[in-house]
């Protein structure tokens, strides 16, 4: 399905208009070829703010903006929990849709949403923007060249700290069906590197339990996984760990081995190739004590590159297949936890 565009713009709408939707107006702002015309939020007040600022109009119901001709992809910037509702609704009415993290609060709603947009020949995304790092996409390369050899054991740590107050500023911050934990929240990111760097996982064992939080959601977790290939893995995310450290990514191969720290290489030991240099003047990590503090120059990348997607007609850098997969994973986490058994990941053939 193809949408009528004019002026050879690609018009954004935003539905959601807290603090992570200032990262997509940024990113938009900053790209050619685009535009934002109109935001949406239940809050009329913010909504009228914002349209204010970037001189663009705006509602206090989603669904007009859906209805709207002006508005080719939509971006999803509200509360978790809504995520499946709302990109169900998005993707009837024939609008491209980038949805942030996670794409659902359930693998069966994010699988829903992969059929609908495959159903509806449009282009469905998830907000992955770690994956357009420069260091990261290196870092892929690397290893799907086989340069540390075959891979034997992938480790990702998300070792962040959010105070009470966070999860106090909003009734739906660390409920389960609304926002969800360490592992849905803030680990989620690093659990889709984990899958994009080291495949499709065979199985998985994993513990959750909130210790320093009153919430319903886990304030740390951990697992053991096992991938396709045969290699293992270890998972940790927490907003227990004061004062917060930078999320870290370590990947063994039988000839090499790569730790990454932030944005930062801690050890590089790749036969044939030195430690890359020229990315040290990549924006700063954030996000370690406070979600605000994060570039969005990667949302911006991978905006552009949805537009691109949806041009060649390929799939984008970063599907909703595989923010399915994240989500399936670590669905897994707590099926575990909850049962104190191994838990086997179905394959599943999702794009």
């Amino acid at each position: 399905m193809s949408v009528s565009r004019d002026s050879g713009l690609w018009r954004f709408g935003i539905i959601g208009c807290g603090t992570i939707a200032d990262f997509h107006i940024a990113a938009i702002r900053g790209l050619d070829g685009a535009k934002l015309t109109v935001v949406s939020s239940r809050d009329g007040v913010k909504a009228h703010a914002v349209a204010e600022r970037e001189d663009c109009a705006w509602t206090a119901d989603y669904k007009e903006l859906l209805q709207r001709d002006d508005v080719d992809i939509v971006c999803i910037t509200t509360a978790s929990g809504s995520h499946y509702r709302i990109g169900c609704d998005a993707l009837a009415a024939g609008k491209h849709v980038v949805i942030e993290k996670p794409l659902a609060m359930r693998a069966s709603e994010a699988e829903e949403l992969c059929r609908l947009a495959e159903e509806h020949g449009l282009t469905l995304s998830v907000i992955s923007q770690r994956r357009f790092e420069p260091l990261h996409r290196e870092v892929k390369r690397i290893v799907a060249e086989g340069r540390i050899g075959k891979l034997l054991l992938a480790e990702v740590e998300v070792p962040f700290y959010r105070s009470q107050q966070y999860y106090d500023s909003s009734p739906w911050r660390g409920t389960i069906a609304e926002d969800g934990g360490a592992f849905m929240n803030q680990g989620i990111h690093s659990v889709d590197l984990l899958l994009w760097l080291a495949g499709e996982v065979r199985a998985v064992y994993g513990r959750i339990v909130t210790q320093t939080h009153e919430m319903e959601a886990e304030d740390i977790g951990v697992a053991i996984v096992h991938f396709k290939s045969g290699a293992l893995g270890t998972m940790m995310a927490s907003t227990s760990i004061t004062p917060g450290f930078p999320a870290a990514i370590r990947l063994y191969g039988a000839e090499g081995a790569i730790k990454l720290s932030g944005s930062s290489i801690e050890h590089w030991s790749v036969p044939g190739y030195e430690a890359p240099s020229v990315f040290s003047e990549s924006p700063a990590y954030g996000g370690v004590s406070d979600p605000r503090s994060i570039s969005h120059l990667y949302h911006q990348l991978q905006l552009a590159n949805v537009i691109e997607s949806i041009e060649s007609g390929c799939q984008p850098a970063v599907s909703g297949g595989d923010g399915f997969r994240a989500i399936q994973l670590i669905e897994a986490v707590y099926e575990s936890s909850a049962s104190g058994k191994e838990i086997r990941i179905e394959p599943h053939f999702i794009l």
